[in-house]
């Protein structure tokens, strides 16, 4: 299977360990994006090549396990990088290189009707794609790629090639662009084309597809910016993903049977209000409106939720309060402590609200609230539901010191809604933290919900990426409207949907895929773990 994810603006380390991860994947993948300004360097990269030194650059400058030269990205440039098996002998590599040139020449040439590039193709002696006007050949596209071995032994490709569209041009002169000093480095727009990014990027990808082989799978991010209408910008996301929200389903609408929770106000679940009450906690539970909290709470298990009960992200599906955040307490990760002692669990989630406005977001807290179980309950299971916090290596760096059993974190929706649902994160973005987790040696685990408007293939399309990456462990259910100021239900998902979506997630390489209507990120948390492979336990802390 070829699967080509159209990724939207990311950042190279992103996109660079999200590669790596499915490289080890048995399907073939083609991956398009841009960079914000980013200088690249390839293996045979000079210092000298560099004419501004790069401290002071306004971007960044990144080693990349490529080869060629230094080059630069930015908006407007096409970035597609193949992550396919190749042959395993020598001249797979050119073979391979030859293959992204001439997607990218034949991409060209599609918008170039009357020449108005000359001859767009090579430059003996030179990498890359070039536009010979009158004669002077200009550098449209650079090339960088390398091969490797993965895991199971087979040759694979990383990165690729970068078409300049309509990029700023002026980032190339801090730079001997691919070490060529004598030749101009140009755009398709700078040569007279009338060109847009996403037409450029849809037709490259059908390109690179055509010869790459194999059946493909596209998914595509939302990645259209908003204007200005009197619609609420949650319905304004939503429409430009391609749903219409008045057609959803009334939030008064009566719900089907298998949606109807009977209340049970138990002695486990009033005991265990109490407790939190009595210890000041707070529990996802309650704050996200679960449906699950009669049976959970019944049978003694709760989801915890630190660094306050307050989000600084407004995300379209959730309930969770949005006002500005208070100050950690730094009394919180003991009394979470003292709640899984006094409730003997077996295992323990701890979740959290986003706080973009600290410099870790939260991951210090977090990692102290597991050393504190660990310590006071070491036989105690540990699970931690985190946020994407913003991508930052060194802040996910804190949550792997202490060592929790599983490191979940929810992709939501499918690509294509990421931006309707959930417009401060991304869908690249999810994948790689949990890339980065398997990669660290942790159990990973992901979630998300149904009834946005997706279709049956683009969740198969999500978890088939999820087990891309490494996840072990999905859950999948059906997404309940809190309130009218929420996403709207575009409709229900019958039980044997969800069925069929656990079959499918499991024969994509997930081993377990809690899914139902009523499922939600913590539900059968320790029975789905019990089914997961253990992979390299990191050392408990």
């Amino acid at each position: 299977m070829l699967r080509r994810r159209h990724l939207g603006r990311v950042s190279f380390a992103e996109a660079n360990d999200f590669q790596r991860a499915v490289m080890e994947s048995t399907d073939d993948y083609i991956l398009l994006f841009e960079h914000p300004p980013t200088y690249t360097k390839g293996i045979r990269t000079l210092d000298e090549h560099f004419l501004i030194p790069p401290s002071q650059l306004d971007a960044v400058v990144i080693d990349a396990d490529r080869g060629g030269d230094v080059t630069f990205h930015a908006p407007g440039q096409v970035v597609a990088w193949a992550v396919v098996t190749v042959n395993d002998d020598p001249s797979a590599g050119k073979i391979h290189v030859a293959r992204l040139e001439d997607a990218v020449i034949a991409t060209v040439r599609s918008f170039d009707e009357h020449q108005l590039l000359g001859d767009v193709g090579r430059l003996e002696g030179y990498p890359g794609v070039w536009a010979h006007l009158e004669g002077r050949p200009s550098k449209i596209a650079a090339v960088g790629v390398r091969t490797q071995r993965n895991e199971r032994g087979a040759r694979r490709t990383l990165h690729g090639v970068a078409l300049n569209v309509d990029i700023d041009l002026a980032g190339f002169n801090a730079i001997v662009p691919c070490g060529i000093p004598d030749k101009p480095v140009a755009s398709m727009s700078s040569l007279g084309l009338d060109v847009t990014f996403d037409e450029v990027q849809d037709r490259l990808g059908e390109e690179l597809g055509a010869r790459l082989g194999g059946h493909e799978d596209v998914a595509s991010v939302d990645r259209s910016v908003s204007t200005t209408t009197s619609e609420r910008p949650l319905l304004r996301r939503l429409r430009k993903a391609g749903v219409d929200p008045d057609a959803g389903i009334s939030l008064r609408s009566r719900k089907p049977e298998w949606l109807r929770i009977e209340a049970n106000m138990g002695t486990q679940y009033q005991s265990l209000r109490t407790l939190t009450e009595d210890l000041r906690l707070v529990t996802v539970c309650e704050e996200a409106g679960c449906p699950n909290i009669y049976e959970c709470w019944a049978d003694g298990t709760a989801t915890f939720m630190v660094n306050g009960e307050r989000c600084t992200r407004a995300c379209g599906f959730c309930l969770i309060d949005t006002r500005k955040p208070l100050a950690l307490d730094p009394t919180e990760p003991q009394r979470v402590a003292e709640a899984v002692v006094r409730l003997q669990l077996k295992h323990a989630v701890i979740t959290c609200v986003a706080r973009d406005d600290l410099e870790d977001g939260g991951a210090g807290a977090i990692a102290e609230t597991v050393r504190a179980i660990r310590e006071r309950s070491p036989q105690t299971d540990i699970e931690v539901l985190i946020s994407d916090l913003k991508g930052d290596e060194a802040s996910l760096a804190l949550i792997f010191e202490s060592a929790p059993d599983v490191i979940n974190h929810n992709i939501e929706t499918v690509a294509r809604l990421q931006r309707a649902a959930r417009p401060s994160a991304g869908y690249l973005r999810s994948l790689t933290v949990l890339a980065r987790s398997r990669a660290a040696g942790f159990t990973t685990k992901s979630g998300m919900m149904v009834g946005l408007g997706e279709t049956f293939e683009e969740v198969e399309q999500t978890l088939a990426d999820l087990a891309a990456v490494g996840v072990s462990i999905a859950t999948i259910g059906q997404y309940l409207r809190p309130t009218e100021r929420h996403l709207p239900v575009a409709r229900w998902w019958e039980p044997s949907e969800f069925d069929e979506l656990a079959v499918r997630g499991e024969r994509l390489g997930l081993q377990h895929v809690q899914s139902s209507p009523l499922t939600r990120s913590s539900y059968h948390a320790r029975e789905a773990l019990s089914d997961a492979t253990p992979v390299a336990a990191p050392t408990r802390r």
